[in-house]
Formats: structure tokens, C-alpha cells, sequence
């Protein structure tokens, strides 16, 4: 990938959205069999561009990373349709909502996820992470917000679109997402 777009993971105020969780999708998505080269290709990029611009202060950093996207992709030669695709994906990484039908989108909000259901103590470092790329944010304002996202992600119905990841993530994800909030209101 380009240098520009590994050094952007490398900025100092990123500590999950880094290149370690990058690695990690990308390892996630590696184990992933029954995908066409070309849809592997896409979901690579995807996940390569997903974080790019990361500002926890700014709303829109998906949207950005999407035009990051389709600007360095055009300069890589990558032809229109897969562009177009790749910042699709990377668009539906905002809310985490997929369509039915969404391969694609499935695959990658579930790998973006993934995190979620990990063993307790690598939610816990994930979740302290995070409130380290939130800092600026004061103590009692994050815990409440910080709640608020769990809280939403708790009330859908399932977490992972993708059904494997689902059986393999959903239940751990729940309860450390309910530890978190225990947490977050003591």
C-alpha cells in the first residue's frame, strides 16, 4: 500500500484505529474462504482505506477515508467499478447497517466488528484504546456516550450480518459489551 496511507495509521492519536487493527481485518478476512479473487481485492482495499482519516473530534471521517479512497485508487489505476465498490464499503463502516443481500458489506462490517467478540482482556485493551483516542472528551460526558453506542449496538438484533461471525463472536460480544457499560455507569 502507499506510504502516505501507512503513515496515517501511524499518527500519534490513534490507539486502536492503527495499523494493528488494519493487520487484524486483513488477517480476519484471510481466513475468509468461498470469496473470488475480485471480491477479496475489494474488501482489501476496503479495509485498507475503511480508517485512513481517523480525527475523533469529526464525524465524517468515513466519508473522507472514502474520498481518500477513490482519489488513490484512481491514481493506482483501479478501474471504476472496484472503486466504486471500495467506497461503498468503506461508506457502511459509519453506522455498521447492512442491506440484505450485502455480501460484501456483510463480510466487512463483521470484520470491522470483530473486535467486539474477542476474549475479555483484548476488549478490555480495545475498549481502553478507545477511550484513549477520545482524551480530549471529559470523564462523565464519555462514560455517558460511550454507553449510548453500546446501548445501540446491544438493541439490534444481531451484531454481525455475517452469520459465521455471528456464531463465532456474538455471544462473547454482548457480554463484554454489557461488562463494558457495568463499567462505564460505576
Amino acid at each position: 500500500m502507499k506510504q502516505e496511507l501507512r503513515d496515517a495509521y501511524a499518527e500519534p492519536h490513534r490507539r486502536y484505529h492503527d495499523i494493528h487493527h488494519i493487520e487484524a481485518c486483513l488477517r480476519e478476512l484471510a481466513a475468509r474462504d468461498g470469496l473470488a479473487p475480485d471480491e477479496r481485492k475489494v474488501l482489501e482495499y476496503a479495509i485498507w482505506w475503511h480508517d485512513a482519516i481517523y480525527d475523533p473530534t469529526r464525524s465524517d471521517n468515513e466519508e473522507r477515508s472514502a474520498a481518500l479512497a477513490e482519489r488513490d485508487l484512481m491514481e493506482l489505476g483501479v478501474d471504476p467499478a472496484t472503486r466504486e465498490a471500495v467506497v461503498r464499503l468503506i461508506r457502511l463502516t459509519r453506522d455498521h447497517k447492512v442491506a440484505p443481500g450485502d455480501r460484501l458489506g456483510t463480510l466487512l462490517v463483521s470484520i470491522d466488528l470483530s473486535v467486539l467478540g474477542r476474549p475479555a482482556a483484548e476488549y478490555d485493551a480495545y475498549a481502553a484504546a478507545i477511550r484513549a483516542e477520545y482524551a480530549h472528551v471529559p470523564d462523565e460526558m464519555y462514560r455517558t456516550g460511550r454507553a449510548a453506542v453500546l446501548r445501540r449496538f446491544l438493541a439490534t438484533p444481531v451484531i454481525y450480518p455475517d452469520a459465521e461471525y455471528r456464531l463465532r463472536y456474538e455471544a462473547q460480544a454482548r457480554a463484554n459489551m454489557a461488562r463494558e457499560i457495568a463499567q462505564l455507569e460505576t
